[in-house]
């Protein structure tokens, strides 16, 4: 007789950051458990990168007009959601539900076991830490925990543009300039500053990586540097190059988290959040900190300085 495969399924909202420090939660899990099958219930072109990774075998879309029943004071549910729900020999949701209302849905559906940790990070701890509590309830513990993604070069899509002779490996940087909130982004005039510190001193080139997000700060560097824009990228894509960079640099942002989490050298430059509380981790990741929390305040010459002394 063929035993039957565990199952289990993660709810994962949030922008791309918010998902990334929930990877060492997916990671005990896939540790303790590698032959389960893992279904991760979040937005696909983040949550992709698990299932890259291996952390998770399928994704599906948090969006679907099916999931928004979960989400009502008053719900039915089709047949097929109930074999659904019933599928998973645990749930775990991160999903914010203050009033525990998609708990109660997936149980009044008939879900076995739902363990739920709330994506409000308190102050005090690191996101990650925070993230991974709600499996203590099962007897594992993570301490100090690290976001890792290890997802082989193979299965990545090819870098666009990287016929260049000038973006050979181990030749270039990336500089992602923004972030969620124009607070937490270091003055563009400085990043260029920097960039051109590091091109003048053979460090290598340096390129400018923006999304759809970043129109304010695309906009000043695309003028300082137009011939060093990468955009229009896919995440995969995004991956595929920083996988291959000679480091990469940053604010407080998913890209940051990302670069990280793939073992890409990272210097972070953090002024009004916490880095004890937000800051990647990682042995090849170091937090530049602005002085009295003001970016406006941090040198480029400091910021070059870190690098030098740290690469």
């Amino acid at each position: 007789m063929i035993a039957r495969r565990i199952r289990f399924g993660v709810l994962r909202g949030g922008a791309l950051g918010d998902f990334l420090v929930t990877l060492p939660a997916l990671t005990a899990i896939r540790a303790h458990w590698p032959d389960a099958f893992v279904e991760c219930v979040g937005y696909p072109h983040i949550a992709q990168l698990a299932q890259a990774a291996g952390l998770v075998d399928q994704v599906t879309s948090l969006d679907q007009a099916q999931m928004a029943r979960f989400f009502s004071t008053q719900p039915t549910f089709t047949a097929q959601q109930v074999d659904w729900v019933r599928s998973f020999d645990l749930i775990f949701t991160y999903l914010h539900d203050r009033n525990g209302v998609v708990r109660e849905n997936l149980e009044l559906a008939g879900a076995r076991q739902v363990i739920y940790g709330s994506p409000l990070i308190p102050s005090g701890i690191h996101a990650a830490d925070h993230l991974v509590k709600p499996l203590e309830s099962l007897a594992i513990y993570v301490s100090q925990a690290e976001p890792h993604l290890p997802i082989p070069v193979t299965a990545l899509p090819a870098r666009r543009g990287a016929d260049r002779p000038d973006l050979a490996a181990e030749k270039y940087w990336i500089v992602h300039p923004g972030s969620g909130s124009p607070a937490k982004n270091w003055p563009p005039d400085h990043y260029f500053a920097l960039a051109q510190r590091l091109e003048s001193t053979g460090q290598g080139t340096v390129l400018f990586l923006f999304g759809e997000a970043d129109c304010a700060v695309r906009d000043a560097l695309s003028r300082l540097a137009p011939d060093r824009v990468l955009e229009g990228l896919s995440l995969l894509e995004v991956v595929a190059w920083l996988k291959q960079a000679r480091g990469f640099i940053g604010n407080d942002s998913g890209i940051t988290h990302l670069a990280a989490a793939l073992g890409t050298r990272t210097w972070a430059l953090f002024g009004p959040t916490d880095p004890h509380q937000w800051g990647p981790r990682g042995k090849q990741v170091r937090i530049v900190s602005a002085p009295e929390r003001n970016l406006q305040a941090l040198l480029p010459s400091t910021v070059y300085t870190a690098i030098r002394d740290t690469i």
